[in-house]
């Protein structure tokens, strides 16, 4: 009941060849399964990955076998257009794979490996003869066409095995492998990708205090997911934030390979125990936790990444709310002479510009991220949200001066409080001042 509706939401949120990634212990990973089956279907189940979330070796005798791993399920919003567009990443090259690389003919071009040039069932292809350097002749399901093979070959880039008597195979060099990287295995293991001791520390380096915050997980393994399934400039949203790993693992690796990845961060305001460290050290829901890691990480990220000073690591922090506007539908019969008064302002008294500025935003579709500006003009406040796209002002008694200065930055939204104009004189004057000096403004009211 708890985790359906939000896969529901996930998946209508999920771009064509978008991935989630969902961790899980082994109590409830069989039903999560048949969740994911049913909402993503089967044949965008991608992996299930086994991560070691624990590097020692624990002996609870009360236990037949001691559980040292977690799953992570990997589904795609659609299987065949994740292919399409080859959306997923690949892996650093281990160290083992590293030692394959050598340099046996002095190829000027580098450290080499070799790869079979002949097709494995499944993967297609061209059909054609290839001799070998001993009369050898192999008439089989090749990886190129004949004509690819032969310049590969003038290129110095086939090698025939077993003394020029076998299957030839395609020289990769160690530069070239080292930047496409290699695909990644359903088992995480090992320093590569961290576990919780790893995790605990990395708390422990930002927070300068123990246990602030208890099961996050590694920021290497965090990193991992996101390298695999999105690219550069997408958005990666979690839904279970907690102590914002995620929002961690996408500055870092921002930093590391100059992406431009954003996050957005979901989490409840739910209470620390007040025997926690975390409540000791003045933080009293998990949120303040999450807010307050990104700062310290992003602040250490540019300290210790000299390339990263430009990095963006602002973000904001919205709290679910009702909306700014007051029910103003009754029927007849609910209405009373004494409820004129109080509606004679549409929206909420409680609320603020800013409040109203984002209701508007998210009403054109304007991203929550967006550069935002203040301006002032004869002492009112006005928004300017990227630019010229949107121009908001929601202060009261706007005079033709005023609304004149507004129209002069010909933004393509302008939005004003339906109170906002001083008298009937300049709300008339207001739709003839935008038609004499932005005529292509969209004009709204709140």
């Amino acid at each position: 009941n708890m985790i359906y509706p939000r896969l529901r939401v996930a998946k209508d949120l999920l771009t064509d060849d978008g991935v989630i990634f969902i961790s899980i212990d082994d109590n409830e990973q069989a039903n999560l399964k048949k969740v994911c089956d049913e909402i993503f279907g089967e044949s965008n189940f991608q992996a299930c990955i086994k991560w070691r979330r624990r590097s020692n070796q624990p002996n609870d005798t009360t236990k037949m076998i001691a559980t040292v791993s977690e799953y992570i399920l990997v589904y795609a919003k659609n299987s065949i257009t994740l292919r399409e567009n080859k959306n997923f990443g690949t892996i650093e090259l281990s160290t083992k794979r590293l030692l394959n690389y050598s340099n046996p003919d002095n190829d000027p071009r580098g450290e080499w490996s070799t790869t079979p040039w002949c097709a494995s069932k499944g993967q297609g292809g061209s059909k054609y003869a290839i001799r070998t350097p001993t009369g050898e002749i192999y008439n089989e399901v090749w990886l190129g066409t004949f004509e690819t093979f032969s310049k590969l070959l003038d290129d110095g880039r086939i090698i025939f095995t077993s003394n020029g008597n076998g299957k030839p195979r395609k020289k990769v060099y160690k530069n070239e492998a080292l930047e496409k990287g290699q695909v990644a295995i359903d088992f995480c293991v090992g320093e590569r990708y961290g576990d919780n001791l790893e995790a605990t520390n990395d708390m422990k380096k930002i927070f300068e205090i123990d246990r602030v915050f208890d099961y996050t997980k590694p920021v290497k393994l965090i990193k991992t997911l996101i390298k695999l399934g999105i690219p550069k400039n997408d958005i990666i949203l979690d839904f279970f934030s907690g102590s914002a790993t995620t929002a961690h693992a996408v500055m870092q690796l921002n930093a590391e390979d100059n992406g431009n990845r954003k996050f957005i961060m979901v989490q409840l305001p739910e209470k620390c125990d007040e025997k926690s460290e975390a409540y000791k050290a003045g933080y009293q829901n998990i949120c303040e936790i999450g807010k307050e890691r990104i700062r310290r990480a992003g602040k250490k990220i540019k300290e210790e990444n000299a390339n990263a000073t430009n990095i963006d690591t602002g973000f904001r922090v919205f709290k679910l709310d009702s909306s700014n506007m007051k029910d103003c539908y009754y029927y007849p019969e609910d209405t009373t002479q004494d409820m004129l008064e109080k509606l004679q302002d549409n929206i909420k008294e409680d609320r603020t510009a800013e409040d109203l500025l984002i209701q508007v935003m998210l009403e054109l579709e304007i991203e929550l991220s967006s550069k935002i500006e203040t301006v002032e003009i004869e002492g009112k406040k006005v928004y300017k949200v990227n630019e010229q796209e949107l121009v908001c002002c929601f202060e009261r008694n706007l005079t033709n001066e005023i609304v004149t200065e507004i129209a002069k930055m010909q933004p393509k939204y302008v939005v004003f409080r339906d109170s906002s104009m001083q008298s009937d004189s300049v709300n008339i004057n207001f739709e003839q001042l935008f038609k004499s000096y932005s005529p292509n403004t969209i004009r709204k009211v709140l």
